[in-house]
């Protein structure tokens, strides 16, 4: 397994199927897939020979806050650890190094996994808030 740091156009139809896998990534499509990889500061692909089998990405200022954001590993290859290597890979990035705060949202069964990384749930009294376009 080889983390890089770019999504090859061949490696778009892997991508795809990660993000069809993951029910919080169903809808996107593949005119947002390109400009999501575009405009992503950071991008982590796991390759497994010749096969994408684990997705995240990062957006950041560099300084004081990073956003890990769409973390997913092929649900053939879970189970191996591909997960924890992206997260890896995300938190010990030289560019995130100085970063004030790594923060993700996640659900709660995957609490335990981010811990490992330091994330917590104790956020003082931030509460998560959305506008949903349309």
């Amino acid at each position: 397994m080889t983390v890089v740091d770019r999504v090859e156009p061949y490696h778009l139809p892997d991508l795809a199927a990660l993000y069809r896998s993951a029910w919080w990534l169903t809808d996107r499509t593949a005119a947002e897939t390109s400009r999501i990889l575009a405009e992503s500061d950071l991008v982590f692909a796991l390759i497994d020979t010749d096969r994408l089998v684990g997705f995240a990405r990062v957006l950041t200022d560099y300084a004081h806050v990073a956003l890990v954001l769409d973390v997913v590993v092929s649900p053939d290859a879970r189970g191996a650890g591909h997960g924890a290597t992206l997260m890896e890979a995300i938190v010990t990035h030289p560019s995130l190094q100085d970063v004030r705060s790594i923060e993700l949202v996640c659900q709660p069964d995957l609490v335990p996994f981010y811990r490992r990384w330091g994330f917590t749930t104790e956020v003082g009294r931030s509460l998560l808030m959305r506008r949903a376009a349309g």
